[in-house]
Order: structure tokens, then C-alpha cells, then sequence
């Protein structure tokens, strides 16, 4: 295990940016673009987008015709549970995410800081009324069953109304960030409980086309 870490001081606190280098490596051969930017973004992070601007957490719309899928005592549940029995850190977050991170083997990074510039997507002032970088970082990254999954914890998954859209965010800063397209992506938000499952798609922003490489 080669976990590094590095803190990020943006908007809403200190982020800790942590990565399993032996895992990027071993499984993003088929993603090189996803471990290119992992490693770029640990030493190169723009910092100056993160403390304006339109935050992907911070989103209260809902997709179109989006499909959920409820899934109890989901993998990622259970190790959540396992998780919270732990007090290495103050927060939930923080524990679960260390947790997953060194126990899962699927999971490759925690924390990871992404952005979507004005310019890469359609209407994007009509959909944030602002032309300042939306942004964000993924609670959990991980490679399974040769899809990418964006990941992130909610202590009560089940009352929340707009996880899946900041999930789907998540997807689509990351796709552009790293070139690989939408398609290899999977979305999922959860607690100890259950987790709820979708595949990010084009047609889930209604009314909002995105650039023609992501067509």
C-alpha cells in the first residue's frame, strides 16, 4: 500500500487529497487518462477555482428521467459499517473514507478535486448563472468491473433529494478532466445501509447539450 496524501485549503475547509499510488498503477492501464490526472492534480491543483464560484455539493436541480437503483447491504455498505466503528478521525467522512481506502481494493483515491470550466459545456451560464468553474471533490474513486465509480457517503442516503445530481457532476467534471468518455463512468451515493445506483448519461441534463466529443 503507497498512500499519499496532501491537504487542499479551499472554500468550506481543508480538503485531504489521498491516493493509493500501487493501485492507480495497477489498475488504470485500461484508464490512462484517470491515473495521468490523479498524479498531475496532486502537485498541480488549480486552487484559485475552488473558492468562488458554483459548487457541485451545492446543486438543487434533479436529472431527467433518472433511473435509481436501491441497493441493501451493498458492498460499499458494509465496509461503511465497518468504517464507523472506527475514531481515527473527528468526522464521519474522514473515517470512511481512510477506511475504504486502505481496505478496499477497489478503491484508488478519496477527495479528489475536479472542475468544469464554462467554455466545455453548453448553456453552462444558464444552468449555474455564473461563468466561474463548477466544482467539487469525489468522497471515493474506484475501478470495478472495468467502470470508473464516483462515489459519495451520505450519512442518511435515503432522505437525500439531490445526491444523485452532484454525483452525476462529479462524472461529468472527471470525464472531461481525464478525456475518457461518460460511458466507462458509474454514479453511486450511500450510508451503512443502502446504496443507490445509476449510469451517468448525456440525457439526464434535459434541455442542455454537451460538447459534441461527449455526443
Amino acid at each position: 500500500m503507497a498512500i499519499k496524501q496532501i491537504s487542499l485549503n479551499h472554500e468550506g475547509g481543508l480538503y485531504y487529497y489521498r491516493i493509493d499510488d500501487s493501485k492507480v498503477d495497477a489498475f488504470c492501464d485500461d484508464f490512462s487518462g484517470l491515473r495521468k490526472y490523479l498524479k498531475w492534480v496532486f502537485k498541480n491543483c488549480p486552487d484559485e477555482y475552488f473558492n468562488s464560484g458554483p459548487r457541485s455539493s451545492s446543486l438543487r436541480f434533479k436529472l431527467s428521467n433518472l433511473r435509481l437503483i436501491t441497493v441493501k447491504g451493498h458492498k460499499i455498505s458494509q465496509l461503511t459499517k465497518l468504517a464507523l466503528k472506527n475514531s481515527y478521525y473527528v468526522d464521519e467522512h474522514s473515517n470512511v473514507q481512510a477506511f475504504m481506502l486502505e481496505h478496499d481494493n477497489e478503491t484508488i483515491a478519496a477527495e479528489v478535486p475536479i472542475w468544469l470550466k464554462a467554455n466545455e459545456l453548453k448553456e453552462f451560464s444558464g444552468l449555474f448563472k455564473t461563468n466561474q468553474p463548477l466544482t467539487g471533490h469525489i468522497d471515493l474513486l474506484g475501478i470495478s468491473d472495468d467502470k470508473i465509480w464516483i462515489w459519495d457517503y451520505k450519512p442518511k442516503a435515503h432522505k437525500e433529494k439531490f445526491a444523485a445530481t452532484q454525483v452525476y457532476f462529479y462524472a461529468l467534471m472527471l470525464s472531461m478532466r481525464t478525456n475518457i468518455d461518460l460511458k466507462n463512468f458509474r454514479c453511486g451515493f450511500f450510508d451503512k445501509d443502502y446504496a443507490f445506483l445509476f449510469k451517468p448519461e448525456i440525457k439526464l441534463i434535459s434541455g442542455n447539450e454537451i460538447l459534441n466529443k461527449f455526443l
